[in-house]
């Protein structure tokens, strides 16, 4: 958990925190897709995070995506914005996030477990993928179709 988060959870407790977060969808030449198996919960995700406090959302996927695996990318597009609804953890603690979703490109760096986070790093080729989350295919479905706008909520789309 990151320390400004450690902080306000000594002033607030256990309240409903609502947190930015990234995503980042990275997509290589061949089409593959990075993940990790994730420490917490031990099933393949997407990779990402909070967001620190002043943080730009780009700067945070790139930060973020080469944390967990070691590889340096280049966030090309928005996907979509996604509200996590509130959830509890274990220790009682709540909180609800919006997620900025990018789709990204790999420029260097061999992926890797570069943190704590992760217990696996892995490319995957779309048609043999790990199970994941409903939200994390809902969000792969975007950022692997063919449409060049960001996906919202409930199907609303920018005018």
């Amino acid at each position: 958990m990151p320390e400004h988060v450690l902080r306000l959870r000594e002033k607030v407790g256990t309240d409903l925190l609502f947190l930015p977060a990234v995503c980042g969808i990275v997509v290589d030449d061949a089409g593959r897709v990075l993940l990790n198996r994730r420490t917490d919960t031990g099933r393949w995700a997407l990779l990402g995070g909070i967001l620190d406090p002043g943080e730009d959302v780009a700067a945070g996927v790139v930060r973020e995506v080469l944390e967990e695996t070691g590889v340096h990318v280049r966030p090309d597009r928005i996907v979509g914005v996604w509200t996590v609804p509130p959830m509890e953890y274990p220790n009682g603690d709540r909180a609800s996030y919006v997620v900025t979703t990018f789709r990204c490109t790999p420029l260097s760096g061999e992926a890797r477990v570069n943190d704590d986070e992760s217990l696996e790093v892995a490319w995957f080729a779309p048609d043999a993928l790990p199970p994941l989350s409903a939200s994390n295919l809902e969000r792969l479905a975007v950022a692997l179709g063919d449409s060049p706008g960001a996906s919202f909520a409930d199907g609303v789309r920018p005018a």
